[in-house]
């Protein structure tokens, strides 16, 4: 039974799940901004409008990002500029000690601490790790000829990239793996430690994070974990350890969901569209813009939420304070105002560095160049070690009538597995 878009329930309806644009397609016909049913939230899906939200950060608060319309707001906005309200209530709201909730200045002081870690020469570093750990995950069963490929690959390849980056010791990656279910094939989950299984892993790993930074504080060393303990504020104060070790733990979450998305999308155009498979394999030049168009096509953040700080308009529409404003990525990324035949994976797109699956603005992702090098350095050895890489029929269906399962959530895009069959190169 087909959803009525006009009072269908976005935030809940697991209809929507599988498929989500024709909903948007739905909305954006009636009005780039739009107001929902259900909450009263004003829905963003033209290109333009998303823009103007995200890089407006005098007018719009992200301390709703993560969770929009739940739980309510913790007071009653009043008046025409509600910045003291959201100030006084701030650490009533979900996540509001991490970055992705913060404004300008605590956002800026946040993020720079991680522009000690994000240089360029640190990101050529990482990227040499990745070509080692790439094959190194699929040595674990590229000789099988087929595997499911989240948890094959695309977690244990991202956790690890983003472990390295944030210069997790070596003998410790074993133990991520395991803590954040990733384990190499076989491995007992909790093997390592009965106690681990059943951890908050953001909690576990704001731990290890502080031990870690409270460590190099003492006994500094010649390491990334070195500059991140020792970097201070612009202003040049020391930041509290655990404020810096909520920069790292929220990169490190942020950073594996968005890459393993991306990798499973990229995977999944490359099992649906063979002709696609054959183009890459015929010229490895165009893989950045593959990655790009699996990014514009499917973005790993379905939705992100700002609250109107005061009285504004978002187009032609007024925007009273307090409104809770949903940018939709996935719909802003297929708005055809910006995109031409906006539902076609195009090879030769030349616009498609122009979405938004990173965001805009000063929140925009800080791993975006992390995962586009990942995303780029995987599909490499992925098509060298794989050849003829297809979906399995038998997990998904036939070409034409496939079935996907995609995480039950309106925050995030992401199967939860992709079942593919290839032939081993090796």
């Amino acid at each position: 039974m087909t959803a009525d878009f006009d009072t269908v329930d976005y935030f809940t309806d697991q209809s929507l799940i599988p498929d989500p644009h024709p909903y948007f397609d739905h909305l954006r016909s009636k009005c780039p901004v739009v107001k929902e049913p259900n909450y009263g939230v004003l829905a963003i899906t033209g290109y333009d409008e998303a823009g103007q939200v995200l890089k407006d950060t005098e007018t719009f608060s992200s301390c709703i990002a993560v969770a929009g319309p739940f739980p309510p707001l913790p007071f009653t906005p009043e008046g025409d500029d509600i910045s003291a309200q959201i100030s006084a209530h701030r650490s009533q709201m979900p996540m509001f000690e991490h970055m992705v909730t913060m404004d300008p200045p605590d956002h800026t002081n946040a993020r720079s601490l991680l522009n000690r870690l994000l240089t360029p020469r640190r990101l050529k570093e990482n990227e040499d790790f990745m070509w080692r750990l790439a094959d190194d995950c699929l040595d674990d069963f590229v000789g099988n000829g087929s595997c499911e490929f989240l948890s094959a690959y695309a977690k244990p390849f991202s956790l690890l990239v983003i472990a390295d980056m944030l210069g997790v010791p070596q003998e410790d990656h074993e133990e991520f793996r395991v803590v954040l279910g990733a384990p190499r094939p076989g491995a007992q989950v909790g093997s390592l430690d009965g106690d681990l299984v059943g951890l908050n892993p953001l909690a576990w790993l704001d731990d290890k994070f502080v031990g870690y930074l409270e460590d190099r504080r003492e006994s500094p060393r010649d390491d990334v974990l070195t500059a991140l303990a020792t970097a201070n504020y612009p202003d040049g104060s020391v930041p509290p350890v655990l404020e810096v070790a909520r920069s790292a733990t929220f990169l490190f979450a942020a950073g594996q969901e968005t890459t393993t998305k991306l990798l499973s999308a990229a995977m999944r155009v490359i099992g649906d569209q063979p002709e696609v498979q054959d183009a890459l394999r015929a010229d490895r030049s165009r893989i950045p813009v593959f990655v790009e168009e699996a990014l514009r096509m499917d973005a790993p953040v379905k939705s992100q939420f700002r609250l109107a700080k005061k009285n504004t308009k978002i187009g032609d529409m007024d925007v009273p304070a307090g409104t809770t404003v949903m940018v939709c990525p996935g719909a802003v990324n297929r708005d055809p105002a910006r995109f031409e035949n906006p539902h076609e994976f195009d090879l030769d797109r030349k616009n498609v560095r122009e979405h938004i699956a990173f965001g805009r603005g000063v929140h925009s992702c800080p791993g975006g160049p992390l995962a586009r090098v990942e995303g780029r350095v995987s599909m490499e050895r992925i098509l060298d070690r794989m050849g003829d890489i297809r979906i399995d029929d038998e997990k998904h269906g036939p070409a034409g009538s496939r079935s996907y399962d995609y995480e039950p959530t309106f925050i995030l895009r992401g199967l939860t597995q992709i079942n593919i069959q290839f032939t081993p190169l090796d």
